[in-house]
């Protein structure tokens, strides 16, 4: 009875530390949120006077519709439209207002009455004028959020619910600490490897807390992705590759220049995120496999956990990598089907920035992968081999 009273009296304390862990780095958060978005620069697009803003509206009436299908686009409608529209946000709401919609094959938001629409509000000071922005697709994607959120905790149980909690935490932590400290021109490459190891370790510690398994897969990770980024780094050195050449760089140079942001190390940036999913997963898989076998077999030594942790990556590495290029190479489809459509010569191809970018994210970000299995393997088979076989 003392020993069952005992069992649930430290339960009690353990889950009390767990309150006071978490209501401290939820505090601590919370500070470095409010550090970052303070006094943040933000792009000035209007004096004050003329300014646009976007807001939702809805179709009243086709005044006029002068559209037709065009074979030549694969039927898209080509022409014109005359509407009325209310608009339901914003310092105009319950305002009626006519619009003229033209329509091309790039730009093709047909309108029909009753539809729900996005529009941009110029105002000048002689007034204000509206224009078709785009389809309102905010519900549907929240919609998509949703059914997400709930497929992952239907089936991922508790665990399901800690792994969206971690998304969100690394979201979060991306959109409202990462980018506003960007902006502000702290250092670009630093800064980012701050937030893989700090998204690392809460998203595993959500997962398992602070286990053998969950310490020797964010060690695992922090070190794959710091690989990633090292290799990024040589790579762009000897190549003469930058955040300079990317497609968004004219823009932000425009935009946020007078922030202090850093475009150079962005680039390096992006591979230390995009590469952080695929490596932790990696990381995870191989720290679970050994931590399974140390515990089924815990005379099994660090070297035979070793090469068990190796083996286990080999397997995994191969997909993952895969998985990583192919999702760089599925955002630049289009890009590579223009290039491909130009009959351009394979010397020309290999010395554009687009391809020489994209090669270099996918096989570095590959290499975080990579590495990442005998830094996991070694982190488990050390930290997890039973006391015993240590003298082994």
């Amino acid at each position: 009875m003392n020993k069952n009273f005992d069992s649930a009296g430290d339960t009690a304390n353990k889950n009390i530390k767990k309150v006071i862990i978490i209501i401290i780095a939820a505090i601590l958060w919370g500070v470095l949120i409010w550090l970052a978005n303070r006094n943040a620069v933000w792009v000035v697009r209007d004096d004050g006077v003329n300014y646009t803003e976007y807001e939702k509206a809805k179709v009243i009436e086709i005044l006029e519709d002068n559209t037709e299908k065009d074979p030549a686009t694969e039927n898209r409608r080509r022409g014109s439209q005359q509407v009325l529209l209310e608009i339901l946000t914003g310092r105009h709401t319950g305002d009626e207002v006519q619009v003229y919609n033209p329509m091309s094959a790039t730009y093709n938001v047909v309108l029909k009455e009753g539809m729900k629409v996005s529009v941009s509000v110029s105002t000048t000071s002689d007034g204000y004028t509206v224009n078709i922005y785009n389809y309102h697709r905010t519900t549907a994607l929240y919609v998509l959020i949703i059914v997400f959120m709930v497929f992952m905790a239907a089936l991922g149980g508790k665990k399901g619910i800690k792994s969206l909690i971690g998304l969100i935490f690394t979201v979060i932590s991306v959109i409202w600490i990462l980018l506003p400290l960007l902006l502000k021109g702290y250092a670009t490459i630093p800064v980012t490897m701050f937030i893989v190891i700090i998204t690392t370790i809460v998203s595993l510690a959500l997962l398992e807390g602070f286990t053998k398994k969950s310490v020797s897969a964010m060690a695992g990770t922090i070190l794959g992705v710091l690989f990633a980024g090292l290799s990024a780094y040589i790579v762009t050195k000897i190549a003469h590759v930058d955040g300079f050449n990317m497609n968004e760089s004219t823009n932000l140079l425009e935009e946020a220049y007078d922030g202090g942001l850093k475009i150079s190390g962005l680039f390096i940036a992006g591979i230390l995120i995009g590469s952080l999913g695929a490596v932790m997963d990696v990381a995870m898989s191989i720290a679970s496999s050994v931590n399974e076998l140390a515990t089924v077999n815990p005379d099994m030594t660090r070297i035979q956990l070793f090469k068990s942790g190796m083996n286990i990556g080999k397997d995994a590495m191969g997909t993952m990598s895969n998985t990583l290029i192919l999702a760089f190479a599925g955002t630049s489809l289009n890009m590579m089907l223009l290039i491909y459509s130009y009959n351009v010569s394979y010397y020309q191809l290999m010395e554009t920035d687009f391809v020489a970018t994209e090669i270099i994210q996918g096989i570095t970000g590959s290499l975080g992968i990579i590495s990442a299995v005998p830094f996991v393997a070694f982190m488990s088979s050390l930290i997890m081999a039973s006391a015993h076989t240590e003298r082994r």
